[in-house]
């Protein structure tokens, strides 16, 4: 063990190095994020206050324990490969039945010599799925954190995942704001499910709001999957997300997408090109997000992005042929009931930050 443990830290150091310059006695590091939704993390036991029936070895799905091991070791290869030379500083992780598997992922597959420590909600979301955040103990120190409960609409809509808010510190000792959310989906209809999308919206807003005012200079990422588009209205007039604008232009309280561009990229001469991180009827939609406030964008910030250092991860072992529509889909854990064996129907999507300690 000591062994690996030592090997572990040397290729984190052979990392850093290389990366590390010294300028008025400052160091530099790539400080990655991810948002992954994982399509249906589930254990194998049932819950008593959830609706998991699906996914137990004697439902339909036929969801047995050696499945759901298979299903840790993959996604933590997706999240070793999507760190590119090093593990991910957070991750942040959609669709995670309970502290089982967190705790299983952590500890119990092949990410278990990365010492990832993690935070997660515990909403009324009726399947008992939940978000959480996976952090580098020694690149982030949470403070605090907290489940924003979402209250429905209408009594017709039924309880969804709560927000989650960390706020932490970086090694440079600056406090980062982190929120993530999953947005109820459009199962029912993308038009009739949008008022419950647009009410979260106002909820995530409402609390990066709060942060803007309460720090001096705010650094908040917003991540997960919204289950709308950057053109739709959750996301385009709710929370008011916008390309990145020139510096000069910049507003530090103001929300910026990361890759709103690439979502508006025409798709039809990229047939086998993947352009989204989810693909329905034949078309790439960019469903997971990644929004930082102004200060984030500003060059001379300790911590600092642009939309170059951002993008889906596309490794070939995540994709697969499309039979129907051609090119490529993610390659998904179930097609309805029909077990597959990938990975998930989301492709995880990442920004680097440049970060001054």
């Amino acid at each position: 063990m000591k062994a690996r443990t030592f090997t572990l830290l040397l290729a984190a150091l052979l990392f850093v190095l290389p990366h590390a310059t010294e300028a008025w006695g400052q160091d530099t590091l790539t400080f990655r994020v991810v948002s992954y939704n994982v399509e249906n993390l589930f254990d194998s036991r049932h819950d008593s206050l959830k609706d998991d029936y699906e996914f137990l070895p004697q439902a339909t799905r036929h969801w047995t324990y050696s499945k759901y091991r298979k299903k840790l070791d993959d996604l933590s290869r997706a999240l070793i490969a999507t760190g590119g030379w090093t593990l991910p500083a957070l991750v942040a992780l959609c669709e995670v039945e309970n502290d089982t598997v967190m705790r299983d992922l952590t500890r119990r597959s092949i990410l278990r010599e990365a010492g990832y420590r993690y935070i997660m909600t515990d909403s009324r979301d009726e399947r008992g799925i939940d978000v959480a955040l996976l952090y580098q103990r020694s690149l982030f120190k949470p403070l605090t954190w907290q489940g924003i409960r979402i209250t429905p609409p209408s009594p017709r809509y039924h309880p969804t995942r709560d927000i989650l808010h960390v706020s932490g510190l970086l090694l440079n000792m600056d406090t980062l704001d982190i929120l993530i959310a999953h947005f109820p989906s459009r199962s029912k209809g993308a038009k009739a499910s949008e008022p419950y999308r647009l009410a979260v919206a106002q909820q995530l807003r409402h609390a990066a709001d709060s942060i803007c005012h309460r720090r001096t200079r705010p650094q908040v990422i917003l991540m997960g999957d919204f289950n709308d588009t950057p053109a739709d209205r959750s996301v385009r007039r709710v929370l008011q997300s916008m390309p990145p604008a020139d510096v000069e232009a910049l507003h530090p309280h103001a929300l910026y997408h990361l890759l709103a561009r690439r979502a508006r990229e025409k798709q039809k001469p990229w047939k086998h090109t993947v352009k989204g991180s989810y693909k329905y009827h034949g078309q790439w939609e960019l469903l997971d997000h990644i929004i930082v406030s102004g200060n984030l964008l500003l060059p001379a910030s300790p911590l600092y992005t642009n939309e170059s250092m951002a993008g889906i991860a596309i490794h070939p072992f995540l994709l697969t042929e499309d039979p129907k529509y051609g090119g490529y889909q993610p390659f998904r854990t179930y097609q309805g009931p029909r077990y597959l064996g990938g990975y998930s129907d989301h492709l995880p999507v990442y920004a680097d930050f440049r970060l001054i300690y």
